[in-house]
């Protein structure tokens, strides 16, 4: 049926039916989502909720004819139970910014793109505003009380409740009634996006689009600055949260008076609750629908709670000393301090001994590079490393160490695998050749780089010969 209705759409709009249809992956919603390729290349997706689509509907309009980048929607069908929007491609700006937020260090390319991302929010907040018809809001106009209280019991019922705390809920529910009142105290006419977070930026031609804004409602600007600069996952160290928070003041200042020091005043209030509704949603989606990515994600809230907890909030005391028993709990010390699995990768020469493993654990894998074409021979090469230029357009031009490493790569990305899955802390990978100078070094540098990207894990780079070591911090 759904594929049935999206490709009716489709011919409506193309003038001819798709000549394929691919499902994309799931997100945290119910909605689903296809990529209708043919004369046009769109995007179909089918809501459960025609309210929640209409929304939807409406919004992308409002926002487009305000120029803010939101996909363009094509047609949609007469019950709003199913329609087609402009495809801005597969690259979202949770993923461009992975290595940067595996490694909290983050590239300039990255933080560029955070940095356009976050000045773009005002824009948003106050010009999506203008001339905005709140009461097309799903399911509710504005952030009320009402709303806030939704999302505090969503975590007391879906999270704190499963941790087995006891708590007096007439206590709890005094707090909660204290930050509703705190969270209210600004009441402004402007539009609040409500999951403003770097899984709903996608980068097209090198530019933010945003996506899933059908959540969004009028109420205060200081709740999307903290879904985004404390997004559970997002791992952004406090020096680089503290610039973007800088950007995005100052690109505020173009729509309204700002005052620095009351507006981080008011932004910690948001923050906190903003981290409580998360845990009530990984809660909800992680322990009663079973979905693995939100019960992964709950080690990095309760994370960002713990740091959050270390300037007390005295507004809310009975509500901190559940929080400090939350985070304090066993099952969550034991996930974010878990065993960490360390990578030693080694280069060597051959004539000089295959490397000993310090860990006790015997050995793991020792890798030849002796059959690679040898830069060594050539005397203008001598004062070089796998890890210069020279050495690197020689290896990389024969071809013969980029397949070698193919295959490489697919049996050590097994084991490590296996090895996080199984709790293991050491695995060594060694490379050999005749110095340790060209071939080893090159392959050792480059799994080195590459183990660290995809898992995330500590790698700890050894080139014996060249006395070079670099660690690879893991990431949180």
């Amino acid at each position: 049926m759904i594929i049935t209705a999206l490709q009716k759409l489709y011919t409506q709009v193309a003038g001819t039916p798709a000549e394929n249809i691919v499902e994309l992956p799931s997100s945290g919603s119910n909605r689903r989502y296809f990529r209708l390729s043919g004369v046009m290349n769109l995007v179909g997706v089918s809501g459960t909720s025609p309210e929640e689509n209409k929304t939807f509907l409406y919004m992308a309009a409002h926002f487009r004819e305000k120029g803010i980048p939101v996909p363009k929607v094509y047609a949609a069908s007469e019950d709003s139970l199913f329609y087609l929007q402009e495809d801005l491609g597969d690259s979202l700006l949770f993923d461009k910014i992975e290595k940067g937020r595996k490694t909290s260090v983050f590239s300039d390319e990255e933080r560029s793109l955070l940095r356009q991302t976050i000045s773009m929010l005002p824009m948003i907040q106050f010009r999506g505003a203008e001339e905005f018809d709140f009461d097309q809001c799903y399911p509710q106009p504005e952030f009320n009380e009402r709303s806030i209280l939704w999302d505090l019991n969503y975590f007391k019922y879906c999270f704190l409740k499963s941790t087995g705390i006891d708590f007096q809920e007439n206590m709890l529910e005094d707090d909660f009634k204290k930050m509703c009142d705190i969270l209210l105290q600004d009441q402004t006419q402007t539009f609040l996006y409500r999951d403003f977070q770097s899984r709903n930026v996608m980068v097209k031609d090198g530019k933010p689009w945003f996506i899933d804004f059908q959540g969004g409602r009028k109420g205060p600007i200081y709740y999307d600055i903290a879904s985004f600069l404390w997004q559970a996952k997002a791992n952004f160290p406090e020096g680089l949260r503290n610039e973007l928070l800088d950007v995005y003041m100052d690109s505020l200042s173009h729509y309204t008076t700002v005052d620095k020091d009351a507006f981080c005043k008011q932004l910690r209030h948001f923050v906190l609750f903003r981290t409580l509704q998360v845990l009530g949603a990984y809660g909800f989606r992680g322990y009663f629908e079973k979905k693995p990515h939100f019960i992964q994600s709950i080690p990095f809230a309760i994370k960002n709670l713990k740091d959050l907890l270390h300037e007390e909030y005295s507004e809310y005391p009975y509500l901190c000393d559940i929080l400090h028993q939350l985070v304090g709990l066993k099952q969550f010390a034991e996930e974010i301090k878990k065993p960490v699995l360390e990578v030693k990768v080694m280069s060597f020469a051959y004539k000089k001994g295959i490397p000993n493993d310090t860990s006790g654990n015997g050995g793991g894998f020792v890798f030849d590079c002796r059959a690679i074409n040898n830069p060594g021979k050539y005397e203008r090469y001598n004062h070089f490393t796998g890890m210069d230029e020279p050495v690197i357009t020689f290896l990389e031009e024969e071809g013969e160490i980029t397949t070698f490493l193919e295959s490489v790569y697919k049996i050590v990305d097994a084991s490590v695998q296996r090895y996080l899955d199984r709790g293991f802390s050491n695995l060594m990978v060694c490379f050999g050749c005749t110095g340790g100078q060209h071939r080893s070094v090159y392959s050792a540098q480059h799994l080195a780089e590459h183990l660290h990207l995809k898992f995330g894990v500590k790698v700890n780079l050894i080139h014996r010969e060249q006395n070079v070591e670099r660690i690879f911090a893991p990431s949180l």
